[in-house]
């Protein structure tokens, strides 16, 4: 009986583990993005249509514009490091985080919304705002 209950605990424990690994994958690999400064890679990640907002601007952009504004914007402002200040987890998977992003064209507060959308975790929102 004790063996019974330790496996289905285990397997419990390991389908949670799965279950949030899933959802951090894609967050911990837009962040791993940004630091790379690597536009192609966040597009992977991106819905049919993102915002961004960069310089005080905002619009919304198809994940093909949205790759070319970035790769642009990573070129200009080559990135040194981005460090996770604040993470918000939904239960349903999304994530909502700030950071702080030193790059050589200047310093930018970033926010980064991963939303759970079907079954896929997509990018729905980027912001760089000058500090």
């Amino acid at each position: 009986m004790k063996k019974i209950i330790f496996v289905l605990t285990s397997l419990v424990l390991a389908g949670m583990f799965a279950a949030f690994t899933i959802f951090a994958a894609p967050f911990d690999d837009v962040v791993s993005a940004i630091r790379k400064g690597d536009a192609a890679g966040l597009s992977r990640f991106m819905d049919n249509s993102i915002d961004i907002t960069m310089s005080g601007k905002s619009a919304s952009y198809s994940k093909a514009q949205a790759e070319i504004i970035l790769k642009d914007f990573f070129a200009k402002n080559q990135v040194k490091s981005i460090e996770i200040i604040h993470k918000v987890e939904s239960n349903n998977g999304s994530v909502m985080a700030v950071g702080n992003m030193t790059t050589s064209g200047g310093n930018y507060r970033t926010t980064i919304y991963v939303l759970k959308k079907g079954n896929n975790t997509v990018l729905n929102e980027l912001k760089f705002e000058n500090k």
